[in-house]
C-alpha cells in the first residue's frame, strides 16, 4: 500500500476517532500554579499549570480560560508527572464566544423556535422559524411569510460547535501514561503589558529628591490570572511581526478597572541582554484590571539643576542680526543612578513626575520627562520645562565673510555675538549657555572664559545675579 495512502488513512482516523470522543474539560479549578513574564511591548508568556484527566488513547481536551489574545501557534502541552507518555496531535484555539448575537448568527439557515406571548391572556404560543439573516437584525421565515426584527423569545435546540463561553484551546492528545496528570500549557499572548512610572520629590534647595518608582500592570488578555508568579523583562525584544493581529486586538477597547496598589519592592536580574524583575509574592491580575507593584524607593538622592540656554548652528555662516528677544531658558534635573547616591537598580523605561512642595507644604506638580533603559551607573537627565524668571536677548553684533565657497578653497567666516542673560529671581543663578559651532571653530575673544564641551560645542557658564542680568560678548572664526 502507498505510504501517502496510509498516513491518509490514519490521520482520517485519528480526526474521526477525535470528533466522536468525549471532550474533557480543565478550568481554573484545576489551576496549580500560574507564572506570567510580561515584556514591554504588549507581550506576555504564560505558564499554566494544572491537575487534568486524560484518558488513555486518543482523546479531546478543553483547557478553558486561557486567554483570548493567545498566540496559538506558540502553544506548548507537556506533562511534568508522566513526561513522555503524552503527545498533542492536533489542537484549536475556539475565541468565537458565546453572545445572542453570535448564537443567532450560527443558526443560520437552520431552524428555531419562536414564543410569543399574548399581552392580553399572557398565553405563549410557539412557532417554528428558519433564520434567513443576522447581518443587522434578524430576518425570520415564519410559515409561508417573511418577518424581520423579533417577533418573541428565540429558542435554540443547542449551543453550535465551537462557540464557547470562555477562550479555549481544545487539543487531541495521545496519552500512553497514567489518567491523572499533572501538565504545564506555556504559549504567548497579547494584551498583558507593562510600563514604569516614577515620582519625584525635590527638596527646596533643589539639591536632593525622593524617588518611588511603581509598574502599572494592565490586563485585557480576556482571561485572569490568580495568584501568580510575576516577573516583567525590561529591554526591547526583537518580534517578528507577520502573525495575524486581529485576534490578539479583540478585547484592546475594553475599559481598566481601578487600581490596586502593592508595597513591597521587586528584585532584579540579569537576563540575557535584558533585565528582569520578579515580584517576591503571588499576585492576581483580573481580567480588565490595571494594578500597581512597587519597583523601588530611594530618599536624599543628590541632584542637580541646571538652566540651559543652547544656540544653533546656522547663525555662523551668514548674516542675522537680531537673534531672538526673550529666548526661554530650559530647565533640566540630573541625578545619578548610583550606590553611593542611594541607587544603582537598573531602571525600566517610564514617565518621570517631579514634584515640590509649595510654601504651605503641598506638593506640586513641577514638570515630567521620559526617560529610556537605564542601567546602573548612568545620569538620568530630565527637561522640566522653561524657566519664567530667567531670560535671554541675543543678536549677531558682527559676520564677516573671509574666504568663498568655492571647492578648491576654504570656506571661512568670522562673527561676533552680544547675549544678555536677565534673572528677576531674588536669588543669583548660573546659566549654562551651549553654542553649536560648525567645522573648524576657535574663539578669538570672549568676555567670560568657554571650555570645550564636545569637538562642537562652546560652553560658557554664565553667573547672573539676583533681580539683575549679565552680558556674555564673543567673537569667533569657523572655516569648512
Amino acid at each position: 500500500m502507498h505510504p501517502l495512502f496510509i498516513a491518509s488513512a490514519v490521520l482520517t482516523f485519528a480526526v474521526s476517532s477525535f470528533a466522536q470522543a468525549d471532550e474533557q474539560r480543565s478550568t481554573l479549578k484545576d489551576q496549580k500554579e500560574v507564572a506570567v513574564t510580561i515584556y514591554n511591548e504588549n507581550l506576555a508568556l504564560v505558564k499554566d499549570q494544572r491537575k487534568v484527566n486524560i484518558p488513555s488513547g486518543v482523546s479531546s481536551l478543553a483547557f478553558r480560560d486561557v486567554s483570548a489574545k493567545i498566540r496559538a501557534e506558540t502553544a506548548l502541552l507537556r506533562s511534568l508527572s508522566a513526561q513522555g507518555s503524552l503527545s498533542v496531535l492536533e489542537q484549536n484555539f475556539d475565541f468565537d464566544l458565546l453572545t445572542p448575537q453570535k448564537l443567532l448568527e450560527k443558526y443560520v439557515g437552520r431552524s428555531v423556535n419562536v414564543i410569543r406571548s399574548n399581552p392580553v391572556t399572557g398565553q405563549e404560543t410557539t412557532e417554528n422559524a428558519q433564520v434567513l439573516s443576522a447581518n443587522n437584525g434578524v430576518v425570520l421565515k415564519i410559515g409561508e411569510r417573511i418577518e424581520t426584527g423579533m417577533p418573541g423569545r428565540i429558542v435554540y435546540g443547542d449551543v453550535p460547535a465551537h462557540l464557547r463561553d470562555r477562550p479555549t484551546l481544545v487539543m487531541m492528545l495521545q496519552n500512553t501514561g497514567a489518567q491523572q496528570q499533572d501538565v504545564e500549557l506555556s504559549y504567548l499572548t497579547g494584551g498583558l503589558s507593562w510600563k514604569a512610572d516614577y515620582v519625584l520629590e525635590l527638596n527646596a534647595n533643589d539639591d536632593h529628591l525622593d524617588i518611588s518608582g511603581w509598574v502599572t500592570l494592565t490586563n485585557t488578555s480576556g482571561a485572569s490570572y490568580n495568584h501568580a508568579k510575576l516577573q516583567l523583562v525590561a529591554g526591547d525584544v526583537n518580534q517578528v511581526r507577520s502573525y495575524t493581529k486581529s485576534r490578539t486586538m479583540m478585547m484592546d477597547g475594553m475599559s481598566a478597572a481601578p487600581m490596586a496598589v502593592g508595597r513591597k519592592e521587586m528584585a532584579q536580574e540579569d537576563l540575557f541582554e535584558y533585565h528582569l524583575y520578579s515580584l517576591d509574592r503571588p499576585t492576581t491580575m483580573a481580567e480588565n484590571q490595571t494594578k500597581q507593584v512597587a519597583l523601588l524607593t530611594a530618599s536624599g538622592v543628590p541632584a542637580h539643576k541646571e538652566l540651559l540656554l543652547r544656540g544653533s548652528e546656522y547663525y555662523y555662516q551668514s548674516s542675522q542680526g537680531d537673534l531672538g528677544q526673550k529666548i526661554k531658558i530650559g530647565v533640566f534635573l540630573e541625578f545619578d543612578n548610583k550606590e553611593n547616591a542611594k541607587l544603582g537598580m537598573p531602571l525600566p523605561k517610564g514617565i518621570v513626575r517631579v514634584y515640590k512642595k509649595d510654601s504651605a507644604g503641598n506638593a506640586q506638580f513641577i514638570g515630567e520627562d521620559n526617560i529610556d533603559h537605564t542601567p546602573q551607573n548612568e545620569t538620568i537627565r530630565l527637561k522640566l520645562g522653561d524657566a519664567f524668571d530667567v531670560t535671554a536677548d541675543k543678536k549677531q553684533t558682527d559676520f564677516k565673510k573671509l574666504a568663498g565657497m568655492s571647492p578648491y578653497k576654504y570656506s571661512r567666516f568670522e562673527s561676533a555675538y552680544e547675549m544678555v542673560i536677565r534673572n528677576a529671581k531674588p536669588e543669583a543663578v548660573t546659566v549654562i549657555v551651549q553654542e553649536p559651532m560648525p567645522g573648524d571653530w576657535r574663539v578669538l575673544s570672549e568676555s567670560h572664559p568657554h571650555t570645550k564641551g564636545s569637538s562642537n560645542t562652546a560652553v560658557w557658564a554664565i553667573r547672573v545675579p539676583a533681580k539683575g542680568s549679565s552680558k556674555l560678548n564673543y567673537r569667533c572664526l569657523v572655516q569648512y
